[in-house]
């Protein structure tokens, strides 16, 4: 399952192929992690409304085909690291997966240490591309103001990798409050 979770952010690395697609709706009044305002171009990729249909990513990861389009509803978390640094990519999980509490002396509860079984048919990888279907470049957090444990409904394009495993390549994001 460790190797599951550690090839799906090991193929964040890898280089993306996507034509992009237009952005719609962007939020102007999302905050980062800092508590700072993203610039312009970075609020391109968050939305406001949030889009209609997404399925839940133990479904998608039972449905969803490669390069088929995709909205997708998760809480970021599945390891003890779901951001990669540099880079705007993280792992979700289906919301429908308890998280570990931190009374039940869980010092991270979004690595799900108490559920790992469930999380490995429960999750998939969101890296964010720009218009010209390329990572972008900056850490997720601060691009889009997001932490562990947040719920998101990402739009984008759906890869599927020969073990089965899920990622979304995405050019919005709408994160719940």
């Amino acid at each position: 399952m460790f190797k599951q979770i550690s090839g799906a952010i090991g193929a964040i690395a890898i280089s993306l192929s996507l034509i992009g697609c237009g952005q719609s709706d962007t939020a102007s009044n999302v905050e980062t992690a800092d508590g700072s305002t993203p610039s312009a171009a970075d609020a391109l990729y968050v939305v406001s409304e949030e889009p209609e249909g997404a399925l839940p990513v133990g479904d998608a990861r039972k449905s969803i085909k490669d390069k088929e389009e995709i909205v997708l509803e998760g809480r970021i978390g599945g390891s003890t690291k779901p951001f990669v640094d540099g880079i705007a990519a993280f792992t979700i999980v289906d919301t429908k997966v308890p998280y570990c509490s931190e009374d039940e002396g869980c010092p991270t509860p979004w690595d799900y240490c108490c559920e790992q079984n469930a999380v490995k048919d429960n999750i998939a990888t969101v890296k964010l591309v720009d218009a010209d279907g390329k990572p972008v470049m900056k850490d997720a957090r601060q691009l889009l103001g997001i932490k562990e444990l947040n719920t998101v409904i990402v739009k984008g394009i759906a890869t599927r990798d020969d073990e089965g495993n899920l990622s979304v390549q995405a050019d919005e994001v709408f994160v719940k409050e």
